[in-house]
């Protein structure tokens, strides 16, 4: 239907409506001399008069009074998917969403977001899936809701908001002979083995970085997948770990100790991404705002 104007549309629900051409010029805010050229168009399209005078009116043919109704049923539905999204009542809202995350993330704050979306929307769902998979088609195509983290590599095409920012801190077992000096140095702190989180089972990451810039090396003895375990195997070994700030309250017991590192590692941003797609969709809208004020109340 290449000649297809959806004006048109609106025009006809209009005369059928007021079943007068000026009546209707006045209801969409037109000349009667540009309705009466509309009506000749609709004429020729319908290949129906629509309306004929009738004394100092004017009635509607058969054809007109047929299809009335679904003419303004048409006309209503084509004005609903061409206006923004209407106000939702979000405690009306049944709605699953899915986070990705890593698994440190999950077991820190997952429960504390569950809890604040649940008081609002008990309609609504978190689904939080792994974060091992980081590629930008999952967002594209709505596998994935929100990614949250540090920044994706593919974030170029992504909408993204800082939620905070983070550090790394170290940490190892209570009663630790690091912690038997005064001051824990650079030089004490590369003398012990260390356990490291590394995706990609890399044995340097951000801290022997910053170490090699002052000329020290130290000693990675273990590469574990997560946060998680390297606290477990901090808290069982000698070896000494490194963890964001944020996860201090994971390893806060009685086995395990943290402190600031004595070497200057690069702070980082943990973000929320989402795709373009999302911008408008009031829900979704809805659940970055809560999930942004319930990170900036915890920091």
């Amino acid at each position: 239907m290449p000649d297809l104007d959806l004006n048109l549309l609106v025009a006809l629900d209009a005369l059928l409506r007021e079943r007068s051409v000026s009546a209707a010029a006045r209801r969409l805010g037109l000349s009667t001399s540009a309705m009466s050229r509309t009506l000749s168009r609709l004429r020729t399209a319908l290949g129906d008069p629509i309306l004929v005078p009738a004394g100092r009116g004017m009635v509607a043919t058969p054809h007109a009074l047929a299809i009335a109704e679904d003419v303004h049923s048409l006309k209503e539905a084509v004005k609903a998917v061409l206006s923004p999204p209407s106000t939702v009542e979000i405690r009306e809202v049944r709605r699953d969403f899915t986070i990705r995350a890593n698994e440190a993330f999950v077991l820190i704050f997952a429960a504390g977001l569950s809890a604040a979306v649940a008081n609002a929307a008990p309609g609504i769902r978190l689904r939080f899936a792994p974060r091992s998979d980081k590629d930008v088609q999952s967002l594209r195509d709505a596998a994935v809701d929100l990614d949250i983290g540090v920044l994706p590599t593919e974030s170029g095409e992504l909408r993204c908001q800082t939620l905070f920012e983070d550090r790394y801190v170290g940490l190892a077992r209570t009663g630790h002979p690091i912690f038997d000096a005064d001051e824990i140095t650079v030089e004490s702190y590369a003398a012990w083995g260390h356990v490291l989180f590394s995706p990609h089972a890399d044995f340097a990451g951000p801290v022997d970085r910053a170490l090699a810039e002052l000329g020290v090396h130290r000693d990675v003895r273990l590469i574990v997948p997560s946060f998680p375990a390297v606290i477990a195997v901090a808290a069982a070994s000698d070896l000494i770990g490194a963890i964001p700030n944020s996860y201090r309250k994971s390893a806060a017991t009685s086995q395990i100790r943290t402190f600031d590192l004595p070497v200057a590692v690069p702070g980082f941003d943990i973000v929320q991404a989402w795709h373009p797609r999302m911008d408008a969709d009031p829900v979704h809208r809805w659940l970055r705002a809560l999930i942004f004020q319930t990170f900036k109340s915890m920091n």
